[in-house]
C-alpha cells in the first residue's frame, strides 16, 4: 500500500475504504537488463471487506486483491471532466507476515 487506507461511511451507513496499491512488473531491457516497472491502482472496498482493510492494512502492507474494474467520471479543479479507473475489491488476502505487522493491529477486539 502506498499509504494508510481511508474509511468513510455512506449516508446509509455502508463502510467504504479506499487505498492505493503498487503492482511491480519486471521486464528485460533491450540490453538484457532486468527493469522494474511500477503501476499504481486505486482500490475501493465496501462493507465488511472495507472495514477489515481499514483495520488491518497500513502503508507498506503487501496484499493480494481480486475485484472488478470500475470507471468513474469526475471534474478536476480546472472544471474539466476526467475519467478514472478503480478496482472494486471482492476479495483481499494479506501477504505481509504477521511478525512484521504492528502488534497493535491485533489488539482491537
Amino acid at each position: 500500500l502506498g499509504k494508510d487506507p481511508e474509511m468513510n461511511y455512506t449516508p446509509s451507513g455502508t463502510a467504504v475504504t479506499k487505498f492505493s496499491l503498487a503492482v511491480n512488473r519486471y521486464r528485460k531491457s533491450s540490453t538484457g537488463e532486468r527493469q522494474e516497472e511500477t503501476e499504481w491502482f486505486n482500490i475501493v472496498a465496501w462493507d465488511k471487506l472495507g472495514e477489515t482493510c481499514n483495520q488491518y492494512l497500513h502503508k507498506g502492507s503487501k496484499v493480494y486483491i481480486e475485484g472488478r474494474v470500475s470507471q468513474r467520471k469526475y471534474t478536476d479543479k480546472n472544471g474539466i471532466e476526467r475519467y478514472a479507473f478503480d478496482v472494486v475489491a471482492s476479495d483481499m488476502e494479506m501477504l505481509t507476515p504477521k511478525s512484521t505487522q504492528s502488534s497493535s493491529d491485533f489488539l482491537a477486539g
